[in-house]
């Protein structure tokens, strides 16, 4: 699975019960394991409230990302002013540079398919990598809090759509 995945040969689909299965076996290692999706249910996974969504290269499932509730941490004030977009790659693909294409793949898809006036984005503040990425494709931070869950801070960064 080493092989090198052509970023325009990205693109969202449908979730499907094989893809959800293969994501409740994610396992990040620490401290991503924040992230991890082991043991998630698949039909939950399957709950079109959740807004997941597959990332494929050509037919390989690749991430993931989801549009509404399952962006959010609870410890934030959200509100409707942006449409909340989450996501991840396959552990065995993080680090390789792929995060940017993957996100704006999502981007394009949610634009196209949700119509937002922004998206806001929650990354755990570790994460630099993910901060970057989000960063360089135009979000900015407009606060930090700590987890209700575990403390665990995190950063919300929004990108107004349009203008």
């Amino acid at each position: 699975m080493g092989d090198l995945i052509d970023p325009a040969a990205i693109r969202i689909a449908a979730l499907t019960r094989a893809h959800a299965e293969d994501l409740a076996t994610w396992r990040y290692e620490p401290p991503y394991d924040v992230y991890d999706l082991t043991g998630a249910d698949p039909d939950e996974l399957l709950d079109p409230a959740l807004g997941f969504h597959a990332v494929l290269a050509g037919e390989r499932l690749i991430g993931f990302r989801s549009f509404g509730p399952d962006g959010q941490v609870p410890g934030w004030d959200y509100d409707d002013a942006a449409l909340d977009t989450g996501g991840g790659l396959r552990p065995s693909l993080t680090g390789q540079g792929l995060g940017r294409a993957v996100i704006r793949a999502g981007l394009a898809f949610g634009r196209a398919t949700y119509a937002p006036p922004a998206f806001r984005v929650t990354v755990a503040s570790f994460n630099v990598r993910a901060r970057r990425t989000v960063e360089s494709l135009g979000f900015e931070r407009v606060g930090s809090f700590a987890a209700r869950r575990d403390g665990r801070r995190f950063d919300v960064l929004v990108r107004p759509e349009g203008g």
